[in-house]
């Protein structure tokens, strides 16, 4: 079986080398009404931490959907990572799973607070919700790449606040499909 480490690198690749979602040979599929993938993200969807300049927005989560999970999903994962972040280093801006088989949605603005439908886990910022772009200035456009992992494991079965770090081994072998989208966002100069 494929390692999930190397899945995640792989769709993070030849999203980030096509500008495109990584095609999939499962039809599962994430999507947003907010932004097509590969295009600029609103400024609303921008962090609006006031202690760093670079976060402009209102941290309004995009709306997501997704289709088409593979038989014995129990649950799902969501990463949201922009890799050119940090000076490469990457920024872990939205860490969720135990999502319900049952959820197969999030309105606009909803990830950007707790939620029964997701169990938070700790971003980059320490953050336990999403938060949105907080591109440097002078820089171009960054990549926001949204993951969604459908996976075998019961939505109870990892506790709270789990860093990337420590879930992707605690997903490893239970997922089932993945399925990415990227939104670009760059600050106004």
């Amino acid at each position: 079986m494929i390692g999930l480490r190397y899945l995640l690198a792989a769709a993070a690749c030849a999203t980030l080398i096509s500008g495109t979602a990584h095609a999939q040979q499962s039809p599962f599929a994430l999507s947003s009404t907010s932004f097509k993938s590969g295009a600029l993200m609103d400024k609303k969807h921008a962090g609006n931490l006031s202690a760093n300049p670079n976060c402009i927005g209102d941290n309004v989560s995009p709306q997501l959907s997704w289709t088409n999970a593979p038989a014995g999903t129990t649950s799902y994962a969501m990463i949201m990572v922009d890799p050119e972040g940090r000076a490469g280093q990457g920024v872990g801006h939205w860490i969720a799973y135990g999502i319900p088989a049952s959820v197969t949605s999030f309105a606009e603005g909803e990830a950007s607070k707790a939620s029964d439908k997701f169990v938070g886990g700790v971003g980059t910022g320490k953050q336990n919700v999403y938060l949105g772009p907080c591109t440097p200035p002078n820089t171009t456009a960054h990549q926001y790449v949204f993951i969604m992992l459908a996976t075998d494991l019961d939505p109870k079965a990892l506790p709270a606040g789990l860093t990337k770090a420590d879930l992707l081994p605690k997903l490893d072998g239970h997922v089932k499909a993945t399925s990415t989208i990227v939104g670009l966002f760059q600050k106004p100069k």
